[in-house]
């Protein structure tokens, strides 16, 4: 059992190292190579701060623990829209662009919902249902684009990261990744059958938020560095990210039989983000009342959880 601990804390290290790791090499290969400040965003570091998530999911669904891969995606976004964007309203509160309020709420609130729909009536996530999720992932891609070439955008200014560094970081951060990921799901899983609890619980809740703390520690600190914006653009482009991409290639690489994620899990997830896009429209602002309100609902939440499961 302390074993099983000790596998789980060095697997949420080392994915989160690792994840670290590969988005620093990637930025600096792709600055020496003057690509845009754009692509690096919407790509790069899209795919770094919601790669621990990717490759938890995927290598659950491999293992065949497939409520452990679903359950990470929906505890993680739960996570990133009540207690990441509450915890960082009540350190600043957050000004939110009307783009945000207009295109990536509305589309966070869609992609949940569609999720939602997909799994009510299977109870899986087929492959056809990956191909609808892909399909949505690549709107939200080219709407994002068009809005940002409506704007000013500058090429990245090259850093001084050699080229040498870069590849390697890339290499590391991979193998730290993978392997962490691997020690992390072997070990939440002994815990979970350990304990008695289900992988679906044990995804929610451990796997969902260690996975979520890249999210969590960029929110806060743009917060409290007056960048309110990269914050709440930094959750709702995780969690699009996260359902859309990760499950859309999760399952198509291997469909995922969903059993123990509840109705009310994917209701959490569909109201949290609803919840966040009706705060928004006040003055576009979530004030601290507001994120009290969203950090208290998750915690309920939680303690549901835990409660149901012992």
């Amino acid at each position: 059992m302390i074993l099983n601990i000790v596998f789980i804390l060095a697997g949420i290290v080392l994915v989160l190292w690792g994840a670290d790791r590969l988005t620093d090499g990637a930025v600096g290969l792709a600055e020496r190579m003057h690509v845009s400040q754009l692509v690096i965003g919407l790509t790069i570091v899209a795919f770094g701060t919601s790669a621990p998530e990717f490759c938890v999911s995927l290598v659950s669904a491999l293992k065949g623990t497939a409520d452990l891969a679903v359950g990470n995606i929906v505890g993680s976004n739960v996570f990133n829209t009540l207690l990441i964007v509450g915890v960082t309203a009540l350190v600043a509160p957050m000004t939110i662009l009307k783009t945000t309020v207009n295109r990536d709420l509305p589309f966070a609130f869609l992609a949940s919902t569609v999720l939602i729909v997909l799994c009510y009536f299977g109870r899986d996530v087929s492959r056809l249902d990956a191909l609808v999720l892909l399909g949505l992932f690549a709107v939200f891609m080219y709407l994002a684009v068009r809005g940002a070439k409506s704007g000013e955008e500058d090429a990245a200014r090259p850093k001084n990261m050699p080229v040498w560094k870069g590849v390697m970081w890339v290499i590391v951060g991979l193998a730290c990744l993978v392997g962490g990921s691997n020690v992390f799901v072997e070990g939440a899983t002994a815990v979970a059958r350990y304990l008695g609890v289900s992988d679906a619980v044990i995804g929610l809740t451990i796997v969902a938020g260690g996975t979520s703390l890249p999210e969590l520690a960029t929110s806060v600190v743009a917060a409290r560095r007056g960048n309110s914006g990269i914050a709440i653009g930094n959750v709702l482009g995780s969690n699009v990210f996260n359902i859309c991409f990760i499950l859309g290639a999760t399952g198509l690489i291997t469909p995922l039989a969903i059993s123990g994620i509840t109705y009310l899990d994917m209701t959490m997830l569909v109201l949290s983000s609803g919840l966040l896009w009706l705060f928004s429209f006040t003055k576009y602002t979530i004030a601290r009342w507001e994120g009290g309100v969203l950090m208290l609902i998750y915690l309920a939440y939680l303690s549901w959880l835990v409660v149901n499961a012992l």
